[in-house]
């Protein structure tokens, strides 16, 4: 029964903690690598307005959750004007307005997108289109063509791809050429094709957005068509009749009706400019969370002041590290001293270096322990002699830091970063195992301190590990059922296989001869 729970405690863990890093990577866009950059936009809308003696109002579209994109920030530019964003339908607009303009002037609009998604999402069906009202014979030619149409396709999707190279063809079907003039624009040609839908109840819409280019300048809008399938809108190009908009298409808005409307001007242009720039991912990320409202950040280290997220970076990789000595002295069986002071020396060892460490760190206690040898003499209490030790220690760190400085050696000077409590109570440790155990088993522990203590570091110090654990903190949950796994682990440690392996040949020899051996 308690095996049974156990079990189910670390599923439990498991579950948690992977499901919330699942979600921060894959809804939340949190990268798994350090210094990753994603790639956004900025598209400045400029509305170059002449204006004249009469009130003046500017009416301009705002995108509002365009596909593949999200909105990262957005801000406006527009001196001496009055401002307000409003909501048409499903569509955002604002609305510049001025009493007395005075002059040519310009208004900006800049916004920053994101691309994260590579399906276009499912939307609520609109209902079946109402057909326009027809007079013959336009009414019984257009509905002979709807119906060619619909014997030669499979579904709302085909049946819309046909019906635009229909009527982008050179040479239009018969029953549609009394719809088009000769010269007839792109526009007109999908306000056609947006008719000719409804009269198949297929409900469709115009959409209108940039194609986004490095540095691009003077760019204007690009008409497109949308149909709905039933589950979602599906883009179209109402010039070709391929499926599926450009990838660095941005849709800005929906509708017959133009981008910009003014009033009480005499003028007004619409250009756009795009460029691209790199921004930090987990940067991106936050913008994207405070923008899907996302309850989880407000529980984010990355909410914390810089200092904190510091100290927290180092912090996080400690039950890494009580993990690999977990695995290494229940499964593999190396024996050190104590079960969290090979972490506290690989904590050491990130700011002094491997090498660097290892030898400073050797260095001191051989010599604290021929001080503590020696105090053992004096038969001191524990305190005293602990207190000693330390006061040694902390001497002896002076004495390399000042040596090593006057020989030009800066590694030395690092020294200083060794927990000194922990240098001293490693230094009674070995002492304690000499004076019980001998000198080969206090040099056994000693290395194997050092091994597992270097391997600890070699884990902690990779910036991979750390961008991992401190960007997604639940992961300590699968630590912690690992090592609740491990804490039930009963067989045998890997080197007992090579220390008993003796057994297993007298086993051999004395076993009794079988049937066949006789």
């Amino acid at each position: 029964m308690r095996r049974l729970h156990l079990f189910f405690v670390v599923l439990l863990l498991s579950v948690v903690g992977l499901s919330v890093a699942w979600y921060k990577y894959h809804t939340l866009g949190f990268p798994l690598t350090p210094d990753r950059e994603t790639e956004t936009w900025t598209v400045e809308a400029q509305i170059r307005v002449e204006t004249g003696s009469a009130p003046a109002s500017v009416r301009f579209a705002l995108p509002s959750a365009p596909p593949h994109y999200t909105l990262l920030d957005e801000g406006f530019v527009s001196r001496g004007w009055g401002l307000t964003t409003q909501s048409r339908g499903k569509e955002r607009e604002a609305v510049w307005t001025k009493r007395s303009p005075e002059g040519d002037q310009t208004l900006y609009y800049q916004t920053t997108v994101y691309r994260d998604q590579e399906e276009i999402q499912p939307s609520a069906y609109p209902g079946p289109a109402d057909p326009p009202e027809l007079e013959e014979p336009l009414k019984s030619a257009a509905e002979s063509f709807i119906e060619q149409i619909r014997a030669g396709s499979a579904d709302i999707q085909t049946f819309a791809t046909l019906l635009v190279k229909e009527v982008n063809a050179s040479r239009p079907n018969e029953n549609i050429a009394a719809f088009l003039k000769p010269d007839a624009t792109e526009t007109e040609r999908t306000r056609l094709a947006i008719r000719l839908l409804a009269i198949a109840r297929i409900p469709a819409r115009m959409s209108h957005g940039v194609l986004l280019t490095d540095e691009g300048r003077n760019l204007t809008p690009t008409t497109w068509l949308e149909v709905h399938n039933s589950r979602r809108w599906v883009p179209i190009d109402p010039r070709s009749g391929s499926v599926g908009y450009p990838r660095n298409f941005l849709t800005w808005w929906h509708g017959d009706a133009p981008a910009l409307e003014t009033t009480g001007l005499q003028g007004a242009t619409l250009t756009f400019a795009t460029t691209r720039s790199l921004r930090d991912a987990i940067e991106t990320a936050q913008l994207q969370s405070s923008i899907a409202e996302s309850r989880l950040m407000d529980f984010s280290l990355l909410e914390l002041p810089i200092d904190a997220q510091n100290t927290y970076r180092v912090l996080l990789l400690v039950p890494l590290g009580a993990l690999i000595i977990v695995l290494l002295r229940n499964v593999i069986g190396i024996r050190t001293f104590g079960t969290f002071m090979p972490v506290l020396i690989a904590l050491s060892f990130r700011e002094t270096q491997l090498a660097a460490g290892v030898i400073l760190f050797t260095l001191i206690v051989a010599m604290g322990l021929l001080i503590r040898f020696y105090l053992e003499r004096l038969k001191l209490l524990l305190v005293p002699r602990l207190a000693a030790v330390v006061i040694v220690v902390i001497f002896l760190m002076a004495v390399i830091s000042i040596v090593s400085h006057r020989l030009g050696l800066d590694t030395g000077l690092s020294v200083g970063l060794f927990p000194m409590v922990i240098l001293a109570m490693t230094i009674e440790r070995v002492s304690i195992v000499w004076e019980e155990h001998g000198p080969a088993d206090a040099l056994v522990q000693a290395v194997g301190s050092m091994i597992v203590a270097a391997l600890a570091y070699l884990v902690m110090v990779n910036a991979y590990v750390a961008h991992i654990f401190f960007v997604f903190p639940e992961l300590l949950l699968v630590v912690l059922a690992l090592t609740l796994l491990l804490g039930r682990y009963t067989g045998y440690r890997l080197t007992e296989l090579f220390r008993f392996r003796a057994f297993k040949t007298l086993a051999h020899v004395n076993r009794p001869p079988r049937d066949g051996e006789r």
